[in-house]
């Protein structure tokens, strides 16, 4: 099995995740869950890790984690771990229960802390276990809305910032925040995911590139790092059109911002601001010229020609 990419520093922030093997119950009953929960605090105690938010399902578990120490292949060893021992010794069992290796995402936490710790609270809701998040004992959403009293190692501040002060009025705050998607479809805040290792704005993701993942490009069983180190930027897609289109302005801006959409993280926000216009005029701009290079052929070999262009300008060598 290929290696995941991993990216440690003090002061990084993930969202993990971890499986059963064959997607088997890692918690079969209430004790089972409480002594999860002590290897967090252990966690905490231990190896300074900060826990954010958590969801503990049957076959899985989600944990919004921070790193003071740069620490995390440590802390998640104890995790996995410990628990796995607890679990083994328990049924009289051996060998492996979870699957493969935790995932592991390196988050942008100004950005996304508060739609993930959404996200990872609702997941209870999604899997129609429950109504609401609140009938659900193993998050930490009734810590962070006042139900209960929250553990002295769960790290709630740093989210309910960002809906005021005091306590009880931020606890109100996120608590509206969280229903506003019960019984709604929306879209996973991780289907931004780039290279399945970065969440972050465009910036976020070339300082990652540029700091960490250039130095680790020899290490050819690491997939994600091929796709990191060749994600193209604005100002390559820029560079390239303008180098083909340079004579059409109207159909350049039109190329431009297709293909900033199609091959960059960046949001609708980064480019429109790129490019003078609003997040709904990019998406709208995206979806027309996307219908009209299927039926434009000339245009498609153009765009064709670009896109292989920006390709070759940004393998690896």
């Amino acid at each position: 099995m290929a290696r995941p990419l991993r990216i440690a520093f003090p002061g990084a922030f993930y969202h993990i995740t971890s499986r059963g093997n064959e997607r088997k119950a890692v918690f079969k009953s209430k004790r089972d869950r409480e002594r999860f929960l002590e290897y967090l605090e252990t966690a905490t105690e231990r190896y300074r890790a900060v826990i954010h938010a958590y969801c503990l399902m049957d076959n899985h578990y989600h944990l919004l984690l921070e790193t003071p120490a740069g620490n995390l292949s440590q802390i998640m060893h104890h995790i996995n771990g410990a628990y796995t021992t607890y679990f083994n010794v328990k049924r009289a069992r051996s060998g492996h229960l979870f699957q493969g290796r935790y995932k592991a995402i390196l988050v942008e936490k100004d950005e996304y802390a508060k739609v993930l710790s959404r996200y990872i609270h609702l997941n209870p809701v999604r899997a129609k276990m429950v109504q609401t998040p609140e009938q659900y004992a193993w998050t930490s959403y009734r810590f962070y809305i006042g139900k209960d009293k929250a553990p002295p190692w769960l790290q709630r501040q740093f989210i309910l910032d960002y809906f005021g002060s005091p306590i009880k009025v931020a606890q109100k705050g996120y608590e509206k925040f969280v229903s506003q998607l019960v019984d709604k479809d929306y879209e996973s805040p991780l289907k931004d995911v780039f290279g399945s290792a970065l969440l972050g704005s465009q910036a976020f993701i070339d300082c990652i590139k540029n700091e960490f993942v250039s130095k680790q490009k020899s290490d050819r069983n690491v997939p994600a790092l091929k796709q990191l180190a060749s994600q193209a930027t604005i100002p390559d897609i820029c560079q390239t059109v303008e180098s083909v289109l340079g004579e059409t302005p109207r159909l350049s801006k039109k190329v431009k911002i297709f293909l900033c959409r199609k091959h960059t993280t960046a949001s609708l926000a980064v480019i429109g601001d790129r490019f003078g216009i609003g997040d709904s005029a990019v998406a709208q701009s995206y979806t027309r010229f996307l219908n009209e290079i299927k039926t434009d052929r000339r245009l498609r070999r153009q765009v064709d020609k670009i896109e292989k262009m920006i390709k070759m300008c940004n393998v690896e060598t």
